[in-house]
């Protein structure tokens, strides 16, 4: 019987096309978008500077092979290392994720837009530096900054309607894509090449959330997005060097990303890339907790002046959210570890009740031993509000609301306190920034002596100096 496969080479699916044109575009986006990328690229920095203080982080950063050195290497910020560009992609991207702290996008999918800058950095500064040793010019950072506008919109357009969590995919695929897609283009790739590297990055093997999740959740959940942003680099690294790409990765009956992975659905995409998604950016301003619980924390911050002399009288707590935040993070019995706490609404809820604050500190095992924790998570009682799911769905609206309200012993209780907005969004953006500020110059002061602190602040304040300004120089003072 002969064979009834046409074996024709089809041409590139849409959305690949659609992707590398937008990465290959000369398009920066927005000057809201601009701004609020730089805004993002120092707290994002800030954030991987302060993850330099803890050991399982650092445990993990440096050269695949200790000891080694590369010549025109990628500098990491906030160390002296010196690396090849996917390890430098992978090093950068889990300082800046290992604490829970930088921006976050919430849809269908959420995810952290700004995990793409551990491959957005490493490819820009490699370039940069391989340019100079060919008496070329390097790339400035207004490239960085429109690739990082680039790698939010494609991370962050492509989760507004295709749940990846729903097929037990972890969100950082899109951090693959996304980063492939851009690092391809500021390392120099035509329009084929970046094609063929996204179609590379669709077909790639993906992660499960298994480690986000009890019982399994882990440390991997603050390292995979830098695992997927150096993965990137490495795809972007093979199309450069002519490596064929597969047009139909996400179409192909049987074989194909949609058959295979996605329960034989294609992807929804409902908007055009711009600038829609840096735009609406969410930031986490004030604690370093999983999204979905910021606001949780900003009611349990007001309550606790009221209560933290009442609490042997607590009969129960009622935490109101919406669907996202119980599938997520409402979470019973043992905490294992940081990254088991830190994607816990109940335990961010207790400490902020109890010291009025939240840091990174409070999910270290040191705090976590304190007894009154869990005595207040057995108390918690977390329910749905129909009405918060449909606003944190709703396009032009895009909340993330809490409530609390405690209820003791004689009867009595306290008031409902509940945020609808955290303070990192849009809709509170004048209210954000200044706080922003202060907390990347909290982190940078963290880890650099004086002279070196002012001298970041100064270009990372100035828009139009910090765009003009080499990025092997930008690089470069981040050095210790």
């Amino acid at each position: 019987m002969g064979s009834t496969v046409d074996n024709s080479r089809p041409a590139y699916d849409q959305l690949i096309e659609d992707i590398a044109a937008y990465a290959a575009s000369s398009s920066s986006g927005s000057e809201e978008a601009l701004v609020t990328a730089r805004y993002c690229l120092m707290d994002t920095l800030g954030c991987g500077l302060l993850a330099l203080r803890y050991p399982e982080c650092t445990k993990l950063l440096g050269p695949i092979v200790p000891g080694t050195f590369t010549s025109n290497g990628v500098r990491v910020p906030g160390t002296s290392l010196q690396l090849d560009p996917v390890t430098a992609a992978f090093n950068i991207g889990c300082m800046i994720r290992w604490l829970d702290y930088n921006d976050t996008w919430l849809a269908a999918e959420w995810g952290h837009p700004s995990d793409n800058l551990g491959g957005i950095l490493a490819a820009a500064d490699y370039r940069s530096r391989t340019n100079l040793a060919n008496g070329e010019l390097p790339l400035t950072m207004r490239d960085v900054l429109a690739a990082m506008v680039k790698a939010h919109e494609i991370q962050g357009i492509l989760a507004l309607e295709n749940s990846f969590n729903r097929v037990g995919l972890d969100h950082v695929i899109l951090v693959k894509v996304a980063s492939t897609a851009v690092v391809t283009a500021l390392l120099g790739g035509t329009l084929e090449e970046i094609k063929a590297a996204v179609s590379h990055a669709w077909i790639d093997g993906h992660a499960l959330r298994a480690y986000r999740h009890s019982p399994n959740t882990g440390p991997r959940k603050s390292w995979a997005a830098g695992d997927a942003t150096s993965r990137a680099v490495r795809l972007s690294l093979l199309a450069l060097k002519g490596e064929m790409g597969y047009p139909s990765a996400l179409t192909a009956p049987g074989w194909g990303f949609y058959d295979v992975l996605f329960g034989r659905k294609p992807f929804s995409v409902q908007r055009p890339f711009g600038s829609y998604v840096m735009e609406n950016i969410l930031f986490k301003i004030s604690f370093p907790a999983e999204f979905h619980g910021q606001t949780a924390v900003e009611c349990a911050i007001q309550l606790h002046p009221l209560i933290i002399s009442r609490l042997h009288e607590i009969d129960k707590i009622v935490l109101t959210t919406h669907e996202s935040a119980i599938r997520i993070i409402d979470k019973t019995g043992p905490l294992h570890n940081p990254a088991d706490r830190d994607h816990c609404l109940q335990y961010m809820t207790a400490i902020a009740l109890l010291h009025g604050t939240l840091t990174a500190d409070h999910y270290e095992d040191a705090s976590a031993l304190d007894p009154r924790i869990d005595e207040l998570r057995q108390k918690m009682t977390v329910v749905e509000e129909p009405s918060y799911t449909l606003d944190y769905r709703d396009e032009n609206k895009r909340s993330i609301a809490n409530a609390i309200q405690l209820y003791f012993q004689d009867g009595t209780t306290s008031d409902r306190i509940a945020v609808e907005y955290p303070i990192g969004h849009r809709r509170r953006r004048k209210e954000a920034i200044p706080l922003l500020l202060q907390k990347f110059e909290m982190n940078v002061r963290s880890r650099f002596p004086a002279k070196q602190t002012q001298a970041i602040l100064e270009l990372c304040n100035d828009q139009k100096t910090l765009e003009q300004t080499s990025v092997q120089r930008f690089m470069d003072l981040f050095v210790i």
